[in-house]
């Protein structure tokens, strides 16, 4: 995926401003493709510049107004387009997996404290992914768009089932490894 992709994903669903959009990174976007402040707004730059999308017109013209933007025609058919094509999985990269291929080696000092670190962390986003998908997902909530969003959170949900249920038998492995303790 691709930050103007999620961008125009974004403006689609409601035209916004830069901080806007920034802030829906953060609450929601963000959980799965993440962008700071610098790189939305020069990524806006060149959607506008491409003509992929507009700034709205000012209701009252201000010094300092925030700008906000819509998608116009091209940039509805490039995601279009994006969205249609192809794509193969990327190889999957986690410099946890490879310190502990590493901890083979060189030893496992400060490993199991990390890795409870970790477990913690996921079990912190599932707890928050679930609380999501409470909040916004109630039974008779399945008018198609809303069915594909939830289906996003289900994956965020069954990846972070998969690394708490991962971790907690990473450290029962641990816990069974010679010299430990």
């Amino acid at each position: 995926m691709s930050l103007p992709h999620a961008i125009l994903t974004a403006l689609l669903e409601k035209p916004s401003s830069g901080l806007e959009l920034t802030r829906r990174f953060d609450r929601s976007i963000g959980y799965f493709w993440s962008a700071t402040h610098q790189q939305i707004y020069r990524e806006l730059g060149k959607l506008e510049a491409e003509g992929s999308i507009r700034a709205l017109p000012a209701v009252q013209p201000a010094r300092g107004q925030k700008k906000s933007y819509e998608v116009l025609p091209a940039g509805r058919a490039e995601l279009a387009r994006w969205t249609a094509a192809a794509q193969d999985p990327k190889p999957h990269r986690d410099a946890l997996l490879l310190r502990l291929r590493a901890a083979a080696v060189v030893g496992t000092e400060g490993l199991e404290a990390d890795l409870r670190r970790h477990l913690e962390l996921h079990r912190r986003q599932l707890a928050e992914y679930e609380e999501i998908e409470r909040r916004d997902f109630p039974p008779g909530k399945d008018s198609p768009e809303d069915r594909l969003r939830h289906l996003v959170l289900r994956a965020g949900i069954d990846l972070e089932s998969f690394w708490t249920g991962w971790l907690t038998h990473a450290l029962e492995e641990f816990a069974g490894l010679p010299d430990h303790g």
